[in-house]
């Protein structure tokens, strides 16, 4: 009723402004059009003038400002150490959402132990990596380990030339290392007793994490530099890249988890689908609820996970494409998850909502490595292949019997490998590089789908390999001495603790449920 009056009295008043306008003489006329006219013309020449000014005063991509003044330096930092700080804390933020999902994934039994060990590897992580793992991570020694900056001492107000300082530099790739921390106990679960978790702990967030992570992320990793004269495979011409994590993370923590899965073996009373195809299989999750939201506090987080790693908010084009990519690849990602149980599951005609909840997550895996230098229809195909990895890799560790509670090993490790490899199909050819001041795509990356030929997908398969197997051998080396050692220490826990009232009563004294 309210529209229907506004428009009825509207018309009226344009047909009042019409009459006023028939009753003007020919001279009030001439007058009032020669008005309209110059203020058309004014505008006119407003907007040419803008056009011409604008953009030498505040610059574009082919009249950028090469050279800025102190203060406009000191301003760009600052927005740039804000940006990465905000980054930092949804990172960090993600924290919440593994805990909801791997206790929602567990069971009822094992619900305190999961959020014990949560937290307890985020206060050891971040004592390590301030002691030692920065150090070793970031710092320039050789290709395969930084030498300096332990305890963050002697290190320099900023890092590299990014004008980040220092410590804003360290709580964003802070929370990086407690992301993979994190990951690691995910196929671990309803096993591994407290203290061993805390050996491992020490071994990945001290040592495996930040200096295989240096090969790929140090200033002078000698992944980083390969390619390049005076270094590994001079004639590729292409140095490894991965933009935000997939092999870095996410390959690193699955493959963790990997090797303590095969270390502990299943839990006990585990049944298998190759051995009873009724009775086999995962056993439900607890609380989906808390899973699926947990799902959603991670996707939120990974909008500081993929962005943030421009450590840049002067790269206002990188910013918004990385943001657009993650959200379509996690899209595709879940419904490809989806679909196929629905399709060729055991339960056919049945939506898995475990699947699509590791769809989404894979999805994100993916696309944290190519992010910046793909197209959204390119997240999209990367995403959709994402689904399939996750649930022919769930299939997979079914078959070879390998216990992964909540998905972590195809989730994070075969989903962070598929990304890694998928830059050298999926690279445009328009995006170089972000910096301080901006995009610089002076040498942009091509891939193999877009004419690029094949050398930056070599690159990425050899730096993906190596950091896999790399990091498998050395985990299990590790996982299994800490399995040796005496009880209480060893990995896995008595066989008591799983038979009888579960790893929270045993190792806790506890329930998450107190009814």
């Amino acid at each position: 009723m309210r529209l229907k009056n506004l428009l009825t009295s509207g018309k009226a008043g344009c047909i009042q402004l019409a009459e006023r306008i028939d009753n003007l003489t020919t001279r009030e006329k001439w007058k009032l059009g020669i008005t309209v006219f110059s203020g058309k013309v004014l505008g006119l020449l407003l907007v040419v003038v803008a056009m011409n000014f604008l953009p030498g005063l505040l610059g574009t991509p082919a009249h950028a400002a090469e050279t800025y003044t102190a203060h406009e330096t000191s301003l760009i930092n600052s927005v740039n150490t804000v940006w990465t700080l905000v980054a930092a804390f949804l990172v960090f933020g993600m924290q919440a959402g593994f805990v909801m999902l791997e206790a929602g994934f567990a069971r009822t039994k094992e619900t305190v132990n999961v959020l014990l060990e949560c937290i307890f590897d985020t206060a050891i992580c971040g004592i390590l990596f301030w002691a030692i793992g920065y150090a070793f991570m970031f710092s320039h020694g050789n290709g395969f380990i930084g030498k300096n900056w332990f305890f963050l001492s002697g290190a320099p107000a900023t890092y590299e030339a990014t004008g980040v300082p220092i410590l804003a530099h360290w709580i964003f790739q802070f929370a990086f290392a407690d992301t993979t921390s994190t990951i690691t106990s995910g196929a671990m679960i309803g096993r591994t007793s407290f203290r061993g978790d805390i050996l491992y702990s020490i071994g990945v967030t001290g040592f495996i994490y930040p200096i295989i992570g240096h090969w790929a992320w140090g200033p002078d990793g000698w992944l980083a530099l390969m390619g390049s004269q005076g270094n590994f495979l001079p004639s590729l011409g292409q140095g490894f890249r991965d933009f935000a994590g997939s092999t870095v993370v996410h390959t690193i923590g699955g493959v963790i988890s990997l090797a303590g899965a095969l270390v502990l073996g299943p839990r006990i009373g585990r049944v298998f689908t190759r051995d009873d195809k009724e009775k086999g299989g995962l056993p439900p999750a607890h609380n989906f609820p808390l899973a699926a939201v947990g799902a959603f506090i991670l996707w939120f987080g990974w909008y500081g996970f993929n962005p943030g790693s421009t450590l840049s908010a002067m790269d206002a084009d990188g910013i918004g494409r990385i943001a657009a990519n993650t959200t379509l690849a996690a899209c595709a990602g879940s419904l490809t998850a989806m679909i196929l149980p629905l399709w060729f599951g055991p339960n056919k005609g049945k939506y898995d909502l475990g699947f699509t909840i590791n769809g989404l997550l894979g999805g994100l895996v993916a696309i944290t490595c190519p992010c910046y230098w793909v197209t959204p229809g390119g997240a999209i195909l990367i995403g959709l292949v994402a689904g399939i990895v996750i649930y022919y890799g769930t299939l997979l560790l079914e078959y070879l019997r390998i216990d992964d509670p909540v998905g972590a090993v195809p989730v994070h490790g075969l989903a962070g490998i598929w990304g890694t490899i998928s830059l050298g199909f999926f690279a445009c050819g328009q995006y170089g590089a972000t910096g301080p001041n901006g995009a610089d795509n002076s040498a942009p990356v091509k891939g193999l789908f877009y004419g690029g030929g094949t050398d930056v997908l070599k690159a990425q398969i050899i730096g993906s390999a190596v950091i896999t197997i790399s990091t498998l051998a050395i985990a299990l080396v590790l996982m299994y001495v800490v399995n040796k050692l005496p009880y209480p220490w060893k990995l896995r826990v008595e066989p008591e603790a799983e038979t009888g009232p579960g790893l929270d009563i045993f190792e806790h004294g506890a329930s998450a449920y107190n009814e």
